[in-house]
């Protein structure tokens, strides 16, 4: 099972870090993963990303990569004019290193043809969402171009904080690392042989110069993704606290992981009936 692969086997070890795992196993594992949802359940043998020049996507690529062969892995760099240089280099090191397909593809265009027509004092949140979803139109069609399948980015501390654009990061059908820390991405990319430099680069969204996840958090990846393996298993507030997390820590993770949980649900249906999909209805598999 799957919470087998990733948990370190010795009581001891969970014990001083509940978030320890088997990198190498837990990459042959999603390698797996990938080839069982996309080739065998799709019939399909190509898959497209996204490659920002971080961490998640070197990561996913590389598994993919493994997975699919690099002459079937479609990477597809999409820069803002305001994004780095050193995104899309490190996004080349990747491209090197793997000798997967690739095509750059500039928002640029897209984004200031909303944006400088109608919404010339825009806020770097929105146009951070602007870019994201623009990145998708590009990402979806590209995947019917090449016959290939989407395929995801995001994190779990990411997923859990919020932090990505609604229907945009989170659309892709198939996501390798939904499951894994932030914290444990990184340990899963040294396993793969991800460049050092993109792996000890600070995580950040790229959208305005020295802004980093960790930042706009308040707290960092190793301290919020403690609390947040406890949060997910049902400890409330009060109990981490008297566990010795500090309260300010545990306030900032609280507060994210509430106030974000819709991001995490498929659209809410107004039910007419029992046979609401989503809500009630249910396939046989789901029994």
């Amino acid at each position: 099972m799957p919470f087998d692969i990733i948990r370190s086997p010795k009581l001891s070890e969970l014990e001083a870090n509940p978030l320890s795992i088997n990198a190498e196993q837990v990459s042959d594992w999603l390698v797996d993963f990938l080839k069982a949802e996309i080739t065998k359940r799709r019939g399909m043998n190509k898959v497209v990303l996204g490659l920002s020049g971080g961490v998640d996507s070197a990561v996913v690529a590389y598994l993919c990569a493994r997975a699919f062969g690099p002459e079937n892995t479609y990477a597809f760099r999409m820069p803002y004019k305001i994004s780095s240089q050193e995104s899309l280099d490190h996004a080349q090191l990747v491209i090197d290193d793997l000798g997967i397909q690739v095509r750059t593809i500039e928002i640029t265009g897209m984004v200031d043809g909303y944006v400088g027509q109608y919404e010339d004092g825009i806020s770097s949140q929105r146009l951070g969402n602007v870019c994201a979803r623009s990145r998708m139109i590009v990402l979806f069609d590209q995947s019917a171009e090449v016959g290939g399948v989407p395929i995801g980015t995001g994190n779990k501390s990411e997923r859990l904080f919020g932090y990505y654009t609604w229907h945009a990061d989170d659309a892709p059908p198939i996501n390798p690392l939904g499951d894994l820390f932030k914290s444990q991405v990184w340990e899963v990319a040294r396993a793969l042989g991800v460049p050092e430099v993109i792996i000890d680069k600070p995580a950040t969204a790229d959208l305005v110069k020295g802004q980093t996840d960790e930042g706009d958090f308040g707290i960092s990846y190793a301290k919020a993704d403690r609390i947040l393996h406890y949060v997910v298993q049902g400890y409330g507030r009060d109990r981490l606290i008297s566990m010795g997390f500090p309260e300010g820590d545990v306030d900032i993770v609280w507060k994210r992981v509430s106030g974000t949980h819709w991001k995490r649900k498929l659209p809410t249906v107004a039910m007419l009936s029992n046979t609401a999909i989503n809500e009630y209805y249910l396939r046989p598999v789901d029994f």
